[in-house]
């Protein structure tokens, strides 16, 4: 296969370079970008009780994450029309999301330019033209979706472009949740003989790889609207570039599965805010991360259940993907039941376990 650089490598190999150069950038810059953060005042203060840090925190941590990125592409990604498109839209979503870090933009101005950087993206091709139909009594293996798949495209990126933001509340949560859905789109691309979709998501993969040492609890800075809305947006627009273009009826779901943590988290959380008769656009704090907080677990157990059930859910995307008919179906629902049971064994054994006060408090009683 041929590469920009001029090397003729094997796609695994391709693939690993692109981890690894944005990987090493994103390591390298995250220090340096939480440098020029303090200077400009692109800091997070803790003002509501949705924040979970307790003092001021550098942000725009995006920016390492997205240079790293595109220095991949731009070295080991072919950049055809709907590439051009893709890459224009995030470059507008980062100049936002720095911006909002620093200034603290007005969401209706920031959902506007994120249909804007959608618009982009699809103007340049990137379009869900095809669904697998979910009608398994139907011959058609497929619905072409014809013009209705350019309003479809919008609004699944930007609700994407929202999900990850959605769910960055913990540290290390958006970024390890996106490399996980990363991981997952990689191998199903590779499946599908994807290349290029492969190695684009190799490059993000690497960046938030890189990004995490920094990012981990106690975090020294966070991503910010800069990194998340960004990692919203490529995982959307790739998912539309290799998935959603497949006719087998099982592929249906896979993108819903392996981005399944941030979709449920995004779609409960407007359900739950039309339902109390507030906004959508509203923050709160009812997210998952903060109902798992408050049934007592740290920061730390909270970012590692969310890892293990997008792993899980990403896993099963996987199985769908590689297998067809009953078979993956089975596999499918052996790694919900496991999962399902593991993770009612987590909760109960937290709920069982008594807070010291409350140890402290019932051994005064006894006396």
């Amino acid at each position: 296969m041929q590469t920009p650089i001029g090397l003729e490598l094997d796609l695994v190999w391709i693939i690993l370079l692109a981890v690894g150069v944005s990987l090493v950038v994103s390591l390298i810059l995250t220090p340096l970008v939480r440098l020029f953060a303090l200077t400009v005042g692109a800091v997070d203060v803790p003002k509501d009780n949705r924040r979970m840090h307790t003092k001021p925190m550098a942000t725009i941590g995006g920016l390492a994450i997205f240079i790293g990125f595109l220095i991949g592409v731009l070295l080991f990604v072919q950049i055809d029309e709907k590439m051009q498109g893709i890459l224009l839209g995030a470059v507008v979503l980062v100049v936002l999301g720095v911006l909002d870090d620093i200034l603290d933009l007005p969401a209706k101005l920031k959902f506007v330019v994120q249909f804007v950087a959608a618009g982009i993206a699809v103007a340049h091709g990137c379009v869900i033209e095809t669904l697998s139909n979910p009608n398994i009594f139907s011959d058609a293996d497929y619905i072409n979706l014809g013009w209705v798949g350019i309003p479809l495209t919008m609004i699944w990126i930007v609700a994407l472009t929202n999900a990850v933001n959605f769910i960055d509340g913990l540290d290390g949560l958006a970024a390890g949740v996106s490399a996980i859905s990363a991981g997952t789109m990689l191998v199903i691309a590779l499946i599908y003989s994807e290349s290029s979709v492969a190695i684009v998501i190799a490059a993000l993969l690497g960046a938030c790889l890189g990004f995490l040492p920094f990012n981990f609890n106690p975090a020294k800075i966070f991503m910010g609207d800069t990194g998340a809305t960004f990692l919203g947006y490529i995982l959307a627009t790739m998912s539309i570039q290799g998935m959603f273009k497949y006719y087998a009826i099982v592929s249906y779901i896979i993108p819903f599965l392996m981005l399944g943590v941030p979709i449920f988290d995004i779609c409960f959380a407007f359900l739950r805010r039309i339902a109390r008769g507030q906004s959508p656009m509203v923050a709160d704090r009812s997210h998952m991360h903060h109902k798992l907080i408050d049934m007592g677990f740290t920061q730390k157990q909270v970012v590692a259940i969310i890892y293990v059930i997008s792993a899980l859910l990403g896993l099963s995307a996987v199985v769908l993907a590689s297998s067809s008919g009953i078979r993956s179906l089975i596999s499918v629902a052996a790694i919900v039941i496991v999962g399902t049971v593991a993770l009612k064994v987590i909760f109960n054994t937290k709920k069982n376990e008594k807070h010291p006060a409350q140890k402290q408090e019932e051994s005064h009683e006894e006396h």
